[in-house]
């Protein structure tokens, strides 16, 4: 079974938060299947923005919001 995962990043009012500035300038870094490849995909763009502390990336577990079963059953970085 596939595990869809979601990296996007973006300007943030608080590095502690998920506090987007700017909804309309959010880059969505793309879609991976596993846990793997999107950890890659974001180390690379948090990499590249690192002397910007108010630049946030993060991975979305897509297969968890669409499969809320496998929620309690994951572990950790799945």
């Amino acid at each position: 079974m596939s595990k869809l995962h979601l990296v996007f990043g973006g300007r943030v009012a608080d590095p502690q938060t998920l506090d987007f500035d700017d909804m309309e300038s959010i880059e969505v870094v793309g879609f991976y299947p596993d846990y793997a490849s999107a950890e890659k995909a974001w180390r690379a763009s948090a990499q590249r923005t690192v002397d910007d502390a108010a630049m946030k990336y993060v991975i979305v577990h897509l297969h968890r919001l669409t499969q809320p079963d496998l929620i309690a059953a994951a572990p950790k970085g799945g």
